[in-house]
């Protein structure tokens, strides 16, 4: 198995995961779902730190150029966190509908960028897989 095989593995499972934790939520305690909210924000902020660490290593401007889209998305994120925090702290009954509505609209915009990164990360596997095909047919045409 690959490498792009094994991550996208992965990620379905990881999604799979975020999906089963979403449906669950409407049966939590306000108090149990505060709690999930801040695992899921601080395993949200140990994958960026990771993935920043990882782009370090980066060879080439492809691999550059998606370390630049991880940071401006964690920098929307965090721009989002930040309102929401806010926001939680001006918690009135007549903003709490709109902080409702804007997290709503948030969580789908996310969800949004995901599904395009998945659609990406497969085409990039495929990709991968194909420019590998070609460089050992080349080769066996060589020897």
């Amino acid at each position: 198995m690959t490498q792009a095989e094994k991550r996208i593995d992965a990620l379905a499972d990881r999604a799979k995961k975020a999906a089963d934790r979403v449906h669950a939520s409407t049966s939590k305690t306000k108090e149990k779902l505060e709690s999930q909210v801040l695992e899921a924000r601080a395993g949200a902020d140990k994958t960026t730190q990771d993935l920043q660490d990882k782009a370090g290593d980066s060879r080439d401007e492809g691999s550059q150029r998606w370390s630049e889209i991880r940071q401006e998305w964690r920098a929307h994120i965090a721009k989002v966190q930040e309102k929401a925090d806010t926001q939680k702290q001006e918690a009135r009954a007549d903003r709490a509908e709109v902080r409702a509505e804007l997290a709503e609209e948030d969580a789908l915009s996310a969800i949004d960028f995901a599904y395009l990164a998945v659609e990406d990360a497969e085409w990039a596997a495929l990709d991968a897989e194909l420019a590998r095909m070609e460089a050992n047919e080349l080769a066996a045409a060589s020897a």
